[in-house]
């Protein structure tokens, strides 16, 4: 039978016609009375003889031909057979998606600027004051949105008037967002808004959220540019969440972990992470050990100084020795004294000054962000379970015209 089945097409054929025949009858074994299941499992079993013995291929055929019949007359028939399959496909391919997200590579956005200048979150420009500022148009401005992740938004006054609502974002369809806003008696439509393009509120001088800096009374002319504003899409990448089950999370490698579970000092529960979120940051240190933060902007774990020889900090302490600390520029690492003598504080809670020393408690990490003036991270909330970390940052897929597509950003 096996060297049958290896020589003659019509007889894998066959063999194929019956395990078909054989998945219908499993789905519908509790619909289909005893005499159709007796005359069905006949006709498969004169197939299966027929094949194994080798037959010509005029009398296997006419054995096949026989066995639809049968089972065609046996079956019941479902109805809209087309779209079922179309189902059952669609089905297959979303079990294998979250199969892969969830074992192999999960997409992940960058939702803040902490992790710049190797990572990028979300950024924007309002080019309502500067005079020369230009929206651009046709191929480049399709290459801008789907090359470079930059989305314009120009909304002109089509009247006189104050701006007096906002309306909150709303979803029209599954894909298909909406937001508009109200000047004088005209409302104004805003497709597919950027995240945190305008406040949506009804009523408030409160600007947090307002990429688009329109604020609730203010005077308008017709003609007058009301939004006027691009908006640099954060990075998407891939979470490696395979590697980790073979090894433990390194020094320097840039994870994704919930911040599920980390609490924070008690005396300032204002710097504690947002809740049941992911965060992504590198990897500082590990269980037991000793982490303090020199004037230098340099780490020390153990005692030893890490700086750009340093596996995975070539360029987080690549910044010349009398540079000042600056937002989204490699600047090292600045402890809570450094970030005052700079005009930024509550950047370092834990580590006050470069003879602060903090002890990481067994099975669990310290994690910073690579933007050091700009970044809440352990610095400020502490240490966090290793058992948070879902994976390692691998591939960036989109903006493809970015200098971080593909793995170099790491």
């Amino acid at each position: 039978m096996i060297l049958h089945w290896f020589f003659s097409r019509t007889v894998r054929q066959a063999f194929d016609l019956i395990k078909q025949v054989r998945k219908h009858v499993n789905a519908q074994r509790d619909q289909l009375d005893a005499k159709a299941l007796d005359e069905i499992t006949a006709a498969g079993d004169a197939l299966r003889k027929l094949a194994g013995e080798g037959v010509d291929k005029a009398a296997l055929k006419a054995g096949m031909t026989h066995f639809e019949h049968v089972a065609g007359s046996r079956l019941l028939s479902y109805p809209r057979a087309e779209i079922r399959e179309y189902v059952e496909m669609a089905l297959v391919v979303i079990t294998v998606v979250l199969a892969f997200r969830a074992f192999f590579f999960q997409p992940f956005t960058i939702p803040t600027g902490s992790m710049q200048p190797t990572l990028y979150g979300i950024t924007h420009q309002d080019l309502r004051d500067k005079a020369e500022s230009k929206v651009p148009a046709g191929w480049e401005r399709f290459v801008d949105r789907w090359g470079r992740g930059i989305q314009y938004v120009h909304v002109v006054a089509e009247t006189d008037g104050e701006v007096n609502a906002i309306e909150s974002p709303q979803r029209v369809l599954l894909f298909l967002r909406k937001q508009r806003f109200r000047v004088g008696d005209h409302w104004y439509t805003v497709w597919f808004p950027p995240d945190q393009l305008l406040p949506g509120r009804s009523s408030s001088g409160d600007t947090s959220g307002n990429r688009a800096g329109l604020r609730f009374g203010q005077s308008y002319r017709k003609g007058d540019d009301l939004i006027k504003v691009a908006v640099k899409t954060g990075d998407y990448l891939f979470v490696d969440r395979l590697t980790y089950n073979f090894r433990k999370p390194a020094r320097g490698d840039i994870v994704v972990f919930e911040t599920t579970g980390i609490t924070g000092s008690a005396e300032r529960p204002d710097l504690r992470p947002a809740a049941n979120t992911f965060y992504i940051k590198r990897l500082i240190a590990t269980g037991n050990e000793r982490v303090s933060i020199g004037n230098d902007r340099h780490l020390r774990i153990n005692g030893e100084r890490l700086d750009a020889a340093t596996p995975r900090f070539e360029f987080v302490y690549g910044f010349p020795a009398k540079q000042p600390p600056r937002d989204s520029h490699y600047s090292g690492h600045v402890n809570q004294l450094v970030a005052a003598q700079n005009d930024r504080g509550n950047l370092a809670y834990l580590f006050p000054d470069e003879t602060s020393l903090f002890t990481v408690r067994p099975e669990h990490c310290l994690a910073f962000g690579d933007n050091t003036m700009n970044s809440l991270d352990s610095r400020s909330w502490g240490d966090f379970p290793e058992a948070n970390i879902i994976g390692k940052s691998a591939f960036v897929y989109w903006p493809i015209l970015s200098g971080r597509f593909g793995w170099n950003h790491r």
